[in-house]
């Protein structure tokens, strides 16, 4: 069960210490949609990389109010993380560069992924979502 804090600022820290955030985008008509996402903290701001082609892309552009908590790969929330409100912005070319590099220092998985890619020839489409305080 997760707790709110009082603030974005008191949950960094909770944050930074987890890999993987459980972000949530709201639906039009309202309805939560949780997702398990890998994430990075420079400068006080979350991020994160997806497809573009993504429902929480979608979602974001009708609606950047966003929730977020610390969780595992698999989204569990660990007993007392905050979840805290938000704000998520999409990223453009350049900025979405600048967070595939700072994901390839913390992840060992996306330096294998982008290897990967790399050797098969393959481009893979990404966005950035920075997520900052509401």
């Amino acid at each position: 069960m997760s707790t709110a804090l009082k603030s974005y600022t008191e949950a960094l820290p909770h944050l930074a210490s987890s890999k993987h955030v459980l972000l949530t985008t709201f639906r039009k008509n309202g309805n939560p949609v949780a997702t398990p996402v890998g994430s990075l903290i420079d400068n006080d701001t979350v991020f994160v990389l997806t497809d573009p082609a993504t429902g929480k892309v979608k979602r974001i552009r009708n609606n950047s109010q966003v929730t977020i908590s610390p969780c595992t790969m698999r989204g569990a929330i660990p007993q007392g993380a905050p979840t805290v409100n938000a704000t998520a912005r999409l990223l453009d070319g350049p900025q979405t560069a600048r967070v595939q590099k700072l994901m390839k220092r913390r992840f060992v998985m996306y330096r294998l992924v982008s290897f990967v890619d790399r050797a098969l020839r393959r481009q893979r489409p990404l966005v950035a979502i920075a997520i900052t305080a509401t």
